[in-house]
């Protein structure tokens, strides 16, 4: 399972870096310095996010696909808590403007959530790991 998550996460990135890295100009074009910081501080926030679920999901796969599930619902309740904490704290703020931060992350997280979806879909990984057979120790002359 470890391995083909970082295909999926590897793939992943190099999908939604480019659509970050074109957010991040056309909210420059459009909102100036203030829209560059809000893109910025957005694709920011994304790559953290998907960070802390990628090294979660990481460290969970070692141990069973319980834990992985458990680790996979507290990492989004505990994302979801930090992002209302950040959007309450800096709803009235004239640092950034608000409109392209919050419009960098949601496109940042369709397509990262997007191309995730699509690339597990076509990746082939077994879901059944056949026991290896326990073949007896036979002589070169086929008897035991």
């Amino acid at each position: 399972m470890l391995a083909s998550y970082a295909v999926i996460l590897r793939r992943s990135a190099l999908v939604t870096a480019p659509v970050a890295v074109a957010m991040i100009a056309l909210s420059g074009i459009v909102g100036g310095s203030k829209g560059l910081v809000g893109a910025l501080l957005g694709v920011g926030l994304a790559i953290v996010f998907f960070g802390i679920s990628a090294l979660a999901m990481a460290r969970a796969a070692r141990h069973s696909p319980q834990v992985m599930m458990v680790t996979a619902i507290v990492t989004y309740l505990v994302k979801i808590l930090a992002l209302l904490f950040i959007v309450a704290k800096y709803s009235g703020t004239t640092a950034f403007n608000g409109k392209l931060f919050g419009l960098t992350v949601i496109v940042c997280v369709i397509v990262w959530t997007t191309s995730q979806a699509v690339i597990s879909a076509k990746l082939k990984v077994p879901y059944v790991e056949p026991e290896k057979l326990k073949v007896p120790y036979a002589e070169p002359d086929g008897k035991r």
